[in-house]
């Protein structure tokens, strides 16, 4: 195969063996276009002329060109994932970027927005269409947690309004069952009133559609929030992940309960979670004291 085959031969695997979102692809696709280039630039005939010293000057190249740490990281993870499935596949004998190391993450914690800031962006009425389903939009991301490609991937089929439930498919194909009730299910039953007046084949099962009649896009999205946020006098940007964040922060400034929202998050693990509700070291101090039997105080004298 050449290079591009080759390249083709790894995002098909991505795609039809590890269930890579579409988002994911077009990352990879993009940042080892990138590389491919700028190997041609220098003297770069088949993938098994890549050596320590190409990848290296690779390295070099990107910090020249001033990107952050995190584009910096992602553009080396692509090159060592798809050098490591040459490896596995039998095209290379060894990974000649196994060894670089990334550049240090900037550990930058989401922001959310406060529960008066949500109020304000949520108190609005319409009967306009696209402004319902906007609400619905978000009354469902802030509600209910969702990630921005969870709610364009969702369908009518997941939807439970009887039981309050919606069914979610997340990051790897794991599905896990959320609460649907409130002003959510509310916005929610009203976009629904005009949902099918959009559609226009009977075969989608999107529940959220453009003017167009088609799956929203994640751009439309975020598009229409960034207005939103304007148009409602924010004091800050507004994007999907904001909502997430501020669905994360404000259950668990209320609840306490750490475990419950890394399964409505649907994260993997506990320290993600962590990181992302930039849970203070004063809290798990206080849980620590409350919950371990060697920390509690004794009231025997």
């Amino acid at each position: 195969m050449d290079k591009e085959q080759m390249l083709d031969y790894f995002l098909n695997y991505l795609k039809y063996e590890k269930n890579t979102s579409i988002h994911t692809l077009k990352n990879y696709k993009r940042n080892l276009l990138e590389i491919k280039l700028f190997f041609e630039k220098n003297h770069f005939d088949s993938w098994r002329d890549v050596d320590v010293h190409k990848v290296r000057q690779f390295a070099s190249y990107l910090k020249r060109k001033g990107l952050k740490s995190t584009s910096i990281s992602t553009k080396l993870s692509s090159l060592r994932s798809f050098l490591n499935f040459l490896v596995h596949e039998g095209f290379l004998e060894v990974n000649p970027a196994i060894s670089l190391n990334s550049p240090r993450k900037d550990k930058l914690l989401p922001k959310n927005i406060e529960v008066d800031e949500i109020n304000k962006l949520l108190a609005f009425e319409s009967d306009d269409p696209l402004s319902i389903r906007d609400k619905a939009i978000m009354e469902l991301m802030y509600g209910s947690g969702l990630r921005l490609s969870e709610v364009v991937a969702l369908n009518l089929s997941d939807l439970n309004c009887k039981n309050h439930e919606i069914k979610v498919i997340g990051k790897g194909d794991k599905e896990r069952l959320l609460p649907f009730q409130g002003q959510s299910l509310k916005a929610m039953t009203e976009w629904l009133k005009y949902r099918d007046d959009f559609v226009n084949n009977l075969s989608n099962d999107a529940v959220f559609l453009s003017k167009q009649g088609k799956r929203i896009s994640h751009r439309s999205i975020q598009k229409r929030l960034s207005e939103w946020g304007k148009k409602q006098s924010l004091s800050s940007h507004l994007n999907p992940h904001k909502l997430r964040h501020s669905f994360a922060t404000h259950l668990l400034e209320s609840s306490r309960n750490l475990r419950a929202v890394q399964e409505l998050l649907g994260h993997a693990n506990l320290s993600t979670t962590q990181v992302y509700t930039h849970l203070d070291f004063q809290h798990l101090a206080s849980v620590y004291d409350q919950a371990h039997p060697r920390a509690k105080k004794s009231n025997k004298k």
